[in-house]
């Protein structure tokens, strides 16, 4: 009778947290109690089998260990391509950082892809899952990277969709009587502003970078609002492009639309010169009525083929000279 009612296996010890002991655990800082400090280590995306998209990535929107990313993307423009573009590089040129990849309301054969195609943690919901398992992968793999950040360890955390996300808390948490365009309740924003806003650069070691994607132009004025909430929150955002993508011309990276804050903090000076020189040039080409954005971004990307690395092209631009004092 005693077996029966004690169905649950007891647990009788704790021998290890994250690997550590809990006697060396309960001497750990709390996540939220650490000094916050921009990026300034610089995650290089581009290496010797990587495509063009993360060496423009690399020059024109820079990403840094703690960096609070937004992708972007209208529909079918490649932003899960550009999400697994980023996830093989990190994991190639960096095996020390921790990486993550929580998939929101995923098609079934995305996630198989994924688990298949990258060396990451893959925490996923497909799309004919119940609201709140989409809910529960999200907060899972927050508390998850948090965890490992306190030890100082660098995570970085992928999210594909923060759109998504803010759809399934709309309809999980209690509604708060007042509703915004498209029938989104103002509280449902708050929970994925926090899992979005958890990424930082921590002053005494271990950073959480957070590269989310966020849908626009679907047709759907919720998705608009969603991203009008999470515009300027984050502190570096690549634009994905419609045009381009109708023209079939990839990346389908919006030059003008895509930045990073504080990018002096990861380019070296040298390099950051160029890079300007870089968007002088595309927008000198943009303005042309013959070409547009469009053309000049299509003659942009045909000028990084011709060379085999990002160094290589800086130093073909006009007036680069035998200075490399960057961290390039």
């Amino acid at each position: 009778a005693e077996e029966k009612r004690n169905k649950s296996p007891e647990m009788k010890s704790i021998d290890a947290i994250n690997g550590l002991s809990p006697a060396e655990w309960t001497r750990i800082k709390e996540f939220s109690e650490h000094e916050v400090v921009s990026p300034d280590q610089l995650i290089r995306l581009e290496g010797p089998q990587s495509n063009i998209s993360m060496r423009v990535v690399d020059l024109f929107c820079p990403v840094g260990k703690g960096q609070r990313a937004l992708i972007v993307s209208p529909p079918k423009a490649g932003k899960t391509t550009v999400l697994k573009d980023v996830a093989n590089a990190i994991s190639k040129n960096y095996p020390d950082v921790h990486l993550m990849i929580a998939l929101i309301g995923e098609r079934p054969e995305e996630v198989t892809d994924m688990d298949r195609s990258v060396d990451a943690e893959v925490i996923a919901s497909t799309f004919d899952d119940p609201v709140q398992h989409h809910v529960r992968v999200a907060e899972m793999a927050l508390n998850r990277a948090k965890r490992l950040v306190e030890i100082k360890r660098h995570v970085v955390l992928l999210v594909d969709s923060i759109t998504r996300l803010a759809r399934a808390y709309n309809l999980v948490v209690p509604p708060s009587g007042r509703t915004l365009t498209g029938g989104l309740d103002p509280s449902a924003i708050h929970p994925p502003k926090r899992l979005f806003g958890a990424a930082r650069n921590l002053e005494e070691g271990g950073s959480l970078t957070i590269i989310a994607t966020c849908l626009v132009n679907t047709g759907s004025k919720m998705d608009d609002v969603i991203y009008e909430e999470f515009k300027g929150t984050g502190n570096m955002e690549l634009h994905l492009s419609r045009k381009l993508q109708e023209r079939r011309i990839f990346p389908a990276f919006d030059i003008e639309q895509s930045s990073t804050r504080r990018e002096e903090l990861l380019l070296g000076p040298d390099v950051l010169q160029r890079v300007y020189t870089l968007r002088r040039m595309w927008s000198h080409l943009a303005e042309d009525p013959d070409s547009g954005p469009v053309g000049a971004t299509e003659r942009l990307l045909s000028e990084f083929r011709q060379y085999d690395t990002n160094e290589a092209f800086l130093n073909s631009l006009p007036g680069a000279g035998s200075n490399n004092n960057n961290r390039y």
